[in-house]
């Protein structure tokens, strides 16, 4: 569970990151490899530096070699390089000009980096730490019927539609003054013209995927999705790729959902049916006269209090944050705040008068997210903590209807 909160933080840190921007190419980002010795690292900056004197822009110039300037006073922090590697970006993200915002954010890689890398751009180099966080099971899902195909994408628990493709295969009535067996003729015709179609676009979609592609399930009405399997319609690769089909009734976004739901066993492994199952325990426990469920904030943090929950269930959606605010004269209050009213507070607190004495002397002394702060109480425990995606309609359903907390208990509170 642990490695899914550090997955979960580097989603947003990502997207935090993603947000800015320079002026100019003076952004700096420094990826350094497990293992590669700090003094070289140093080495590379002071070169760096001497070469960004060059740069013609004053203001560009200053921004760069300030942000050199902060990466190797950051750097006498360690003696050695992180185990995984270290991630460090760095400059000036104030969108005003003559007004410079420098901010550092140094990350520790939570898997083993190889990568090597310097540079100065508009943003911040961010592709490295995307993969590390994308999600690695990928599945091809295609449903396939004579008069139509969806070709769509199963990636962790993410259902994607990708292509939806109709037919010019006949209806069964022959038209007016054709013989039976030519019209059969021209339909079968049509009927495999259409399945040469599918598999050329299943190997435009697919092909480059082979090194992640996991596997291709096939659904269908009818028998159309079995002579495509045994034809040679797709490219051998992808062909060897193809696991069990399974019979479905739609097409489209739908018939894609009901085909993940239709090869649930053959999918027993992947988070999305994993979060599928915790989910349908939790609705049937909340349906019941007496259920053992619980959701809300506060009532989380009671059963948690207690040790009642058996499973914490915690949308991914969830951005809120756990507040401290204290003063000398001894004055505490805790807030829950989204991310956004955070940042607003923290601008905000300097000028605030404390409730209690009156004076300017208000601090925010602890800060921590929700989501890491109800898994640290459940792991203590001994609680299971189940991050729930919003890319499925039972993950949605918790954060908009439940608040994106709720549990599956061990006894009643009742």
């Amino acid at each position: 569970m642990e490695k899914d909160i550090t997955k979960h933080k580097l989603k947003k840190i990502i997207n935090k990151l993603s947000k800015y921007r320079g002026r100019n190419t003076e952004l700096v980002s420094l990826y350094i490899p497990s293992g590669y010795p700090l003094p070289k690292v140093t080495q590379q900056l002071r070169d760096e530096a001497g070469t960004a004197s060059n740069i013609k822009s004053k203001t560009t110039r200053k921004n760069v070699l300030s942000a050199l300037e902060k990466i190797t006073q950051h750097l006498k922090l360690y003696k050695h390089t992180p185990k995984n590697g270290l991630i460090i970006l760095c400059g000036n993200i104030s969108p005003q000009e003559g007004n410079p915002d420098y901010k550092l954010f140094s990350l520790e890689t939570p898997e083993p980096m190889s990568i090597r890398l310097y540079r100065c751009d508009q943003e911040f180099v961010l592709t490295p730490l995307k993969e590390m966080v994308e999600e690695k099971d990928i599945y091809a899902l295609l449903i396939l019927e004579r008069n139509e195909a969806t070709i769509g994408l199963l990636k962790g628990k993410r259902i994607e539609l990708l292509d939806h493709m109709t037919s010019g295969v006949p209806g069964k009535a022959r038209a007016g003054g054709q013989s039976s067996v030519r019209f059969s003729r021209l339909r079968d015709i049509a009927d495999h013209e259409f399945r040469v179609r599918i598999g050329q676009h299943v190997n435009n979609f697919f092909l480059d995927m082979l090194p992640v592609l996991k596997g291709i399930i096939v659904g269908g009405p009818g028998l159309t999705k079995n002579k495509f399997v045994e034809g040679d319609y797709l490219d051998y690769r992808l062909k060897e790729k193809i696991g069990d089909t399974f019979d479905t009734v739609y097409t489209e976004e739908y018939g894609l959902r009901e085909l993940v739901d239709k090869a649930s066993d053959s999918l027993q492994e992947l988070e999305v049916m994993r979060e599928k199952k915790i989910m349908k325990r939790f609705f049937q426990e909340l349906i019941k006269e007496n259920g053992l469920v619980a959701y809300g904030e506060k009532e989380i943090k009671n059963a948690l209090e207690i040790g009642a929950v058996d499973d914490l269930l915690i949308s991914e959606a969830l951005d809120l944050w756990r507040v401290k605010i204290v003063c000398n004269c001894g004055y505490e209050n805790i807030l829950t705040k989204t991310e956004q009213d955070l940042q607003k507070l923290e601008t905000e607190i300097p000028e605030k008068q404390c409730p209690k004495c009156g004076n300017l002397q208000l601090e925010i002394k602890e800060k921590i997210e929700l989501v890491e702060e109800l898994s640290e109480k459940a792991e203590s425990t001994g609680a299971k903590v189940h991050l729930i995606s919003v890319d499925t309609e039972e993950g949605n359903q918790l954060f908009k209807a439940f608040g994106g907390i709720a549990a599956i208990l061990r006894f009643s509170m009742r």
